[in-house]
């Protein structure tokens, strides 16, 4: 060791496996840069195509123009819809326009728009368990006529609901909530409508279930952890929520790696670090690079199984 050289700390960084892109991420991106190559630029987006800036200013650079509502598309450009699913008023419009649209609606997000069709069609009355404003609520709810869907965020909101006794329920939910609060809103709905139908498979995704489930692992061997991921990532988020729950007091929330505040993994030995589902890896990696400057770093995984779950891209792009 040279005169004037600190010795860097060692630290011991715990990744979590799986991390990162889901399935109806990647194909979602996917969709994008395929219509790029296929239709050529630009291509117009309605909404982020995932929550994380650092996807969407790729996409930017590569030719896809973003905005908000379908009305900012000229009607000679394709459109692709984001993957968090859009109300049905949204590619009614668009076949009114005539225009080229791509529906880049996750399948188990689609899968919980058919599940709601079908309790609507048996004539129950829907509650959907979800986070108000949320895209993939909002696209949700509107797949049926207002009204026919009651949206509750808590299980103080079961109180609210005011229905007659012999009405038909079922539940569904958004894909990316937490699986424990979820679990506790479903016992407590099932305990004031004992014949509520709820879906045959649950409603929080695969990569969502299985991203908390990775942190509940090694949030309590963790000094600090990090969830690599945008503000307005729901998944992301529950993240974070999960980590603090299980132990882990000093977890948050990061954009990248220039955007952490070094003295949060002050006394920091063990540091865990995953990353929500629309977040590539490629953050990760710079985070894991920005840590080797400070410290002497270790890493090791704690892994709760392998991601194989692949989905097609719509027969469009490879007509």
């Amino acid at each position: 060791m040279t005169d004037g050289m600190a010795k860097r700390e060692p630290l011991t960084i715990v990744l979590a496996n799986p991390r990162g892109f889901c399935a109806g991420v990647d194909r979602a991106i996917k969709i994008v840069e395929v219509a790029l190559e296929k239709y050529g630029a630009p291509i117009y987006v309605r909404h982020e195509i995932v929550h994380n800036r650092f996807v969407v200013e790729d996409l930017e650079r590569k030719g896809a123009v973003f905005v908000d509502e379908l009305d900012e598309a000229p009607g000679d450009r394709p459109v692709v819809f984001s993957a968090h699913g859009v109300p049905k008023s949204v590619p009614a419009e668009a076949e009114r326009r005539n225009m080229i649209y791509l529906d880049a609606t996750c399948p188990l997000v689609s899968k919980v728009h058919h599940e709601a069709e079908h309790h609507y069609q048996t004539g129950r009355r829907i509650v959907m368990i979800g986070h108000v404003g949320h895209p993939e609520v909002v696209g949700t709810m509107g797949q049926l006529p207002e009204g026919s869907i009651i949206l509750i965020e808590n299980a103080d909101s079961i109180a609210d609901i005011d229905l007659p006794p012999d009405t038909p329920l079922a539940y569904i939910t958004q894909t990316t909530l937490s699986v424990d609060d979820t679990a506790e809103i479903v016992a407590a709905l099932k305990q004031r409508f004992p014949d509520i139908h709820g879906p045959g498979k649950e409603d929080i995704c695969y990569a969502t279930t299985n991203r908390q489930s990775a942190v509940k692992s090694m949030a309590p061997q963790c000094d600090a952890l990090i969830v690599v991921g945008s503000a307005n990532s729901s998944n992301s988020r529950r993240l974070v929520e999960v980590a603090v729950s299980k132990g882990c007091a000093n977890a948050f929330l990061l954009q990248n790696a220039a955007a952490l505040d070094w003295t949060r993994l002050a006394g920091v030995s063990r540091l865990g670090i995953t990353a929500g589902a629309s977040a590539p890896e490629i953050l990760v990696r710079e985070l894991i690079d920005a840590c080797r400057e400070r410290f002497d770093v270790t890493t090791e995984t704690v892994s709760v199984g392998d991601e194989t779950v692949h989905f097609n891209l719509p027969r469009i792009l490879s007509a």
